[in-house]
């Protein structure tokens, strides 16, 4: 029955910890010296224990693979920072060819540098100018559009406005022409005609109003004042 797996993860427990420290120090260091015979290589382990103990283990001299590590990281820069400059000046050159492409491609849809263009390459000059031409037609016929939309929106909403001060005419016409009826009536019963309103003057609104309140007046009212009158001037 095998083992189970063992999880890899710092052990609190401190007993624990410093004995299965000094299980794996001894298999790696025992690891080292093996890789170190078999394949030929320089080794060098340095460890800290918790308790800032050092431990350590080389095949040659720790010294000499101090100074090889750090002859081998200054080279390694060195190389990486010619390897990215020489990225940069690919890409800056890169960069250059399809700028000037770019401007030769403008120069010739514009007519010009066309001389040293053969009878294809002159075609296919001549599809990319028709395909542009075409693209800004279309642009075109789609802003006419939606400028002949916007038009029809807003003559649909004078066209509706109209027909509201339509109905609003029609109604205060109808409303002139009931208030003319009613003067009519009233004018009839106290013995003056529709004629003789508009005759003597009572065509608007305020006029008739007045007329109506003169002729529903008490009569009672206008005989004490006729009486007043008389005794004022002594008959």
């Amino acid at each position: 029955m095998g083992r189970g797996k063992i999880v890899i993860e710092r052990i609190d427990n401190s007993t624990s910890r410093q004995v299965t420290f000094s299980k794996r120090r001894k298999g790696l260091l025992k690891k080292s010296k093996e890789l170190a015979i078999l394949c030929d290589a320089e080794v060098g382990v340095i460890i800290f224990s918790s308790t800032s103990k050092l431990y350590e283990y080389s095949n040659s001299s720790m010294k000499s693979v101090i100074e090889r590590y750090n002859k081998a990281k200054q080279e390694q820069h060195h190389l990486n920072s010619e390897s990215e400059l020489k990225f940069w000046r690919q890409e800056a050159e890169i960069t250059r060819q399809q700028l000037q492409d770019l401007h030769e491609s403008y120069r010739q849809l514009m007519g010009q540098k066309l001389s040293g263009l053969n009878i294809e390459e002159l075609q296919t000059l001549e599809e990319q100018l028709e395909m542009s031409l075409q693209g800004v037609r279309m642009n075109k016929e789609q802003i006419l559009t939606n400028e002949i939309q916007e038009l029809n929106h807003k003559g649909n909403i004078i066209q509706q406005e109209n027909m509201e001060l339509c109905e609003k005419v029609n109604l205060i016409r109808q409303e002139n022409t009931d208030l003319y009826k009613k003067l009519y009536s009233i004018g009839s019963v106290n013995g003056i005609s529709g004629n003789s309103l508009i005759q003597n003057g009572f065509s608007s609104r305020e006029d008739a109003q007045e007329l109506i309140h003169l002729r529903l007046s008490h009569p009672e009212k206008h005989r004490n004042q006729a009486i007043g009158a008389t005794t004022a001037l002594g008959l």
